[in-house]
């Protein structure tokens, strides 16, 4: 009878450990998912921030375009020095390539933002796999 006594006193002792080590398991993975919910959040925001700046820029240059048209050519390009056609159709080449350029960086920022929204949400979801 005091063997059977002492071997469940052991057993409930073991069971209690387990317990303890599983509870601090899942405290550490709810831990994670919020260290890696916040993450998410943070650049998620820094993205809405940048892409309303860049929203504001773009209203901005088009608000300025409709207002003055030829203020914004000559500023940009300033076409009263323009001695030929030649001449013109370089400068368009030029504008045409800045605009080129801009887009692909514009195109590079999206997938940048696409990519990491998706390794932090495989990561979220990884966490909360390993939580279940």
């Amino acid at each position: 009878m005091s063997q059977d006594l002492t071997q469940w006193i052991t057993e409930v002792r073991t069971l209690q450990r387990q317990l303890a080590d599983t509870q601090k398991e899942r405290d550490q993975a709810y831990n994670s998912a919020a260290n890696w919910r916040r993450l998410y959040e943070t650049e998620a925001r820094q993205r809405r921030e940048e892409a309303a700046e860049f929203q504001n820029q773009i209203d901005a240059l088009q608000q300025r375009l409709d207002a003055d048209p030829s203020t914004v050519l000559e500023k940009d390009s300033d076409l009263s020095t323009v001695n030929s056609l030649q001449e013109l159709q370089q400068r368009l080449d030029g504008l045409v390539q800045q605009c080129q350029d801009l887009t692909q960086k514009l195109q590079a920022e999206q997938a940048a933002h696409a990519q990491t929204r998706q390794t932090l949400t495989a990561a979220l979801g990884d966490t909360f796999d390993a939580l279940k």
